[in-house]
């Protein structure tokens, strides 16, 4: 289900580091989708990789909700992308590379398929030419608080996809030259994936055909793999080496064909491989 949000101004949506909602903007550790792919991927002799849980939340049925963010979808150039990105979602969720994250089922947490619940286009405001990843969870907040944005509960991941000519800044780093995606989360409660638009070449590339659709289908799968089996960073299933299971996972070449999308292989510990 699409629904479009139209403009209305808000503008100032913190005071003193909180939100409307109140849940403070915090600033951790997070994991990311690298831009300049290796050709394989980095491994230390005397460690294999192996990742283990950490008593953290995980998602059992992830509710997605895309969010397309900013009055530049509606360019011809890119406004087909959100239809196509819907259409990968309502498959991805239920795919069987949901199934293979069947392993990682722990603590009372059995993780199962999901729902791509919502698409929601937001243009009450724009991300402009740059942004950061507060400036990403102000808007989430916000937009949950004025009903423009689904309520959140322990399973939903907000998907925000920024437009063309926009570029984030995160942790020290900035899209396109240091990462094509990241997720991370609000106080534990507010589970969120970031997607810049990929069409520079370190982001390009990760598709292995320099497609555009394709490259956002392996970034969106890798993030949204991570996101299920460790929602706050580092408090679900981690690899203090490699990091998370895209991580591990992260070299050219490292993808498949699911139905008509291509994602990213992930790391299998009772395989002891990407799969």
């Amino acid at each position: 289900m699409a629904v479009h949000v139209q403009k209305r101004s808000h503008r100032n949506v913190a005071v003193n580091g909180q939100s409307r909602l109140g849940v403070s903007v915090n600033k951790h550790p997070r994991r990311i989708v690298l831009a300049n792919k290796p050709d394989t991927a980095f491994r230390r002799a005397d460690i294999s990789p192996r990742l283990i849980y950490r008593f953290g939340p995980l998602l059992e049925a992830a509710r997605v909700i895309t969010v397309y963010w900013g009055t530049e979808w509606n360019d011809a150039l890119v406004s087909g992308y959100p239809t196509g990105l819907d259409a990968f979602f309502d498959y991805i969720v239920s795919s069987p590379l949901i199934d293979q994250l069947a392993e990682y089922s722990m603590n009372g947490y059995t993780i199962g398929h999901g729902q791509h619940d919502k698409s929601v286009h937001i243009t009450d405001s724009d991300p402009g030419s740059s942004v950061t990843d507060n400036d990403i969870q102000l808007m989430l907040q916000n937009e949950i608080q004025l009903d423009n944005l689904p309520p959140f509960d322990q399973n939903t991941l907000y998907f925000v996809f920024l437009p063309p000519n926009t570029s984030i800044s995160m942790g020290g780093g900035a899209s396109c030259l240091s990462f094509c995606g990241y997720h991370d989360h609000i106080n534990g409660q507010i589970f969120y994936a970031v997607m810049p638009f990929p069409n520079c070449p370190g982001c390009l590339s990760l598709g292995g055909n320099n497609d555009l659709f394709t490259a956002l289908t392996v970034v969106a799968s890798h993030e949204l793999c991570e996101a299920i089996t460790d929602p706050i960073p580092g408090q679900g299933w981690y690899d203090d080496t490699y990091g998370e299971i895209g991580d591990i996972c992260e070299e050219k070449g490292n993808i498949k064909q699911l139905s008509n999308y291509t994602v990213q292989l992930e790391w299998s510990n009772q395989q002891d491989k990407c799969v």
